[in-house]
């Protein structure tokens, strides 16, 4: 729904809330709509300005109309989120305080207005603000607890805070009971729990491996597949601890289950295996691998690296070869510059070389990953999605193997 058509719900809700209040007042027990006579004249006016287009001075009008109560605290609510999705925060925290400033509103109300000031200090940018008023949900509202520690969640994330993230995360794991366990609210808005914990670890083993501390990162990366067993990005960090210490064979041993996680983290796992392979002197287990993972799952990212694998072992014959089958069976442009790029350049014409660097301007320009949950595209793999938050939703495309940490 557009702010336009919520404001004219809000300004009926208005006239019904100033209703209610008149009725309360009055002896009679007779129910019946209050004349024209009876409303205040800010709500004719607030009227006049919905109806001539100006909307602000509209909900500044029907805000000193309509006094606080409980009857009428739920379209002040409803106006203060409107004007926090239109982006006037400032207005917006003025509504939520001044309903805080009524302590005879019921606990539940206030509550209420507590979660909803703290979204507005989140918008505005005042995360410490925000953090604090959450933190008192969370110890005094039963009913807005999960809620309000989801968006501390966001604000430990914004701050990069993975230990206080975790201790929240935990906190709102189901918990087991002696009959069996709780389960979070059917309704409950976000991502799974452990997947995000398992994130989190990841982050913290990021920072450990940063320090060299390897018994660390071990650990931590450990404690993510714990939570989630099909966190590939703690398997290729495990890849990558372990060929960072020399234990060259449980390096391959992990990046060669990644398939069963996810295959189509495939490709992200091929520059370290090679290595990995090489170091061992097994170099020739990695095209039998990428053949079968290739078959499995197709896509054009195996496709790419399989060819280059059979150019590094077999020759540029060898992967033209296999390029051209596998380019009539599902062509793509990234394999046919790939193709081209094998001919010799002696031998290449300028119209070729031209056609050449034609088709990798083509390609560089194309993006690369795509977020499965809003559509992002980019030409690099991030953990976290810069246009949603949502943590391990973007895909390779089959462009590129290139791997950004969040």
């Amino acid at each position: 729904m557009s702010d336009f058509g919520l404001l004219i719900l809000v300004t009926v809700a208005i006239a019904v809330g100033w209703w209610l209040g008149r009725r309360s007042e009055q002896s009679s027990q007779e129910e019946q709509w209050p004349t024209t006579t009876g409303l205040p004249s800010q709500y004719y006016r607030g009227l006049n300005f919905l109806l001539d287009g100006s909307q602000d001075n509209a909900i500044d009008a029907f805000t000193r109309a309509l006094e606080v109560n409980t009857e009428t605290f739920d379209t002040h609510i409803a106006l203060g989120n409107v004007l926090r999705r239109r982006g006037e925060v400032e207005r917006a925290i003025r509504i939520h305080q001044n309903l805080l400033a009524r302590p005879s509103l019921p606990s539940q109300q206030l509550h209420l207005a507590h979660l909803e000031l703290a979204r507005d200090y989140i918008s505005a940018g005042l995360l410490d603000r925000a953090e604090r008023l959450l933190l008192d949900l969370v110890d005094e509202s039963a009913a807005h607890r999960r809620l309000a520690q989801r968006h501390l969640l966001e604000i430990y994330e914004a701050q990069n805070d993975w230990g206080q993230a975790r201790k929240v995360a935990e906190a709102l794991l189901p918990r087991r009971s002696l009959l069996k366990p709780t389960k979070p609210p059917a309704d409950e808005v976000g991502q799974p729990i452990p997947l995000l914990l398992a994130h989190y670890c990841c982050q913290q083993a990021e920072l450990a491996l940063a320090r060299h501390d390897w018994t660390q990162a071990r650990e931590t990366l450990r404690e993510a597949l714990k939570y989630d067993r099909q966190c590939v990005r703690a398997s290729l960090m495990q890849g990558e601890l372990e060929y960072r210490v020399g234990e060259h064979a449980k390096a391959v041993a992990v990046l060669m289950a990644i398939p069963e996680q996810d295959p189509d983290f495939v490709p992200q796992a091929v520059p370290l295996l090679r290595q990995a392979l090489d170091a061992l002197g097994r170099r020739t287990e990695l095209r039998h691998w990428l053949q079968q993972c290739l078959d499995n799952n197709p896509s054009t990212a195996l496709t790419l690296a399989l060819a280059e694998e059979c150019r590094d072992t077999e020759g540029d014959a060898s992967a033209k070869t296999f390029l051209r089958l596998a380019l009539e069976k599902k062509p793509s442009l990234r394999g046919l510059t790939l193709l081209m790029q094998l001919h010799n350049a002696s031998e290449a014409g300028e119209d070729e070389r031209l056609q050449i660097q034609t088709l990798q301007r083509l390609v560089e320009a194309r993006s690369s990953y795509r977020c499965q949950h809003c559509g992002f595209h980019g030409q690099h793999l991030h953990w976290c999605c810069p246009g949603c938050k949502h943590w391990g939703t973007i895909r390779d495309l089959g462009n590129t193997g290139e791997v950004v940490r969040a």
